[in-house]
């Protein structure tokens, strides 16, 4: 089995998670949720597992590298990255509601990279500026970052629901955590998620003295990056110096989230040096 179809069957496997913590969530069933976790912990495995299998597919290609480098292996480690995230989430707080809101976002990550026409899933040879032993840490932290910040986003939208009205009637909604638990634990991943991301543009900027001579040259990914960092880092001072809570904050962290999404896809349609991120 090569790396490609071990990645498009965990597709699967995290998509049939998404729709049972969603079964769970609808007809207040314990049993679906163990088993979402379950296929879950079972779809980052294989994730984990096509990720290694592409990397020594690569090494048998004489090319060998780490599956970081193209927008299609940035998919599937972002996805293996929320999931991983989530898992431990779930353990810690033992509520499988918040999976409805999380898993899906692997799900749609992994589908996008698997079923999409327009991405390649073949191993190609890295471009010279890419050949950095600072691939590893600058791809690695930014996607952790990512993957806190996007399950913040999915937590932020928990808030909301449980604040309105309907959120204090309907049974499908008072499942959820209460309104301060979710409102600290979405604290807790925007504040994982900035020092990912920080990490990420600190070492985005070192490898790209040693690749271009400059820390850093306005490139419309760095630029992008910058303004998210900057969006993060007032969700962490409204909250810490402005005293900032609840409804303000999640909304913030919504409007981060999709600054994360136009980072991560959208400037891919801008030229510049990372044009290549296809």
């Amino acid at each position: 089995m090569n790396s490609s179809l071990l990645l498009s069957i965990t597709t699967f496997i995290y998509g049939l998670s998404a729709v049972l913590y969603l079964i769970s969530w609808v007809f207040k069933k314990k049993g679906p949720g163990r088993a979402a976790f379950f296929s879950l912990a079972l779809g980052a495995l294989l994730n984990a597992g096509g990720i290694v299998l592409r990397w020594v597919e690569s090494y048998q290609l004489g090319i060998g590298h780490a599956p970081l480098s193209n927008l299609y292996e940035s998919l599937v480690f972002f996805s293996l990255t929320i999931a991983v995230f989530y898992i431990f989430i779930e353990w810690r707080y033992q509520n499988p509601t918040i999976g409805v809101f999380a898993s899906p976002l692997s799900f749609l990550s992994m589908a996008y990279a698997s079923l999409s026409p327009n991405i390649s899933d073949h191993i190609q040879p890295l471009i010279p500026a890419l050949k950095s032993n600072w691939l590893i840490a600058h791809v690695v932290t930014c996607f952790l970052g990512y993957s806190a910040l996007a399950i913040a986003f999915g937590i932020s939208i928990m808030y909301l629901f449980k604040l309105t009205e309907r959120g204090q009637k309907y049974r499908m909604l008072q499942s959820f955590p209460d309104s301060r638990s979710l409102d600290e634990l979405n604290h807790q991943m925007v504040m994982v998620g900035f020092l990912f991301l920080t990490a990420g543009i600190i070492t985005g900027a070192v490898w790209a003295n040693s690749a271009w001579g400059s820390y850093w040259s306005w490139d419309p990914k760095e630029t992008w990056s910058l303004i998210t960092w900057f969006i993060y880092a007032a969700v962490l001072h409204a909250r810490m110096m402005r005293g900032w809570h609840g409804r303000r904050i999640a909304w913030l962290c919504i409007f981060g989230f999709f600054a994360v999404l136009f980072t991560y896809f959208g400037v891919n349609l801008l030229p510049g040096l990372h044009s290549y991120g296809q």
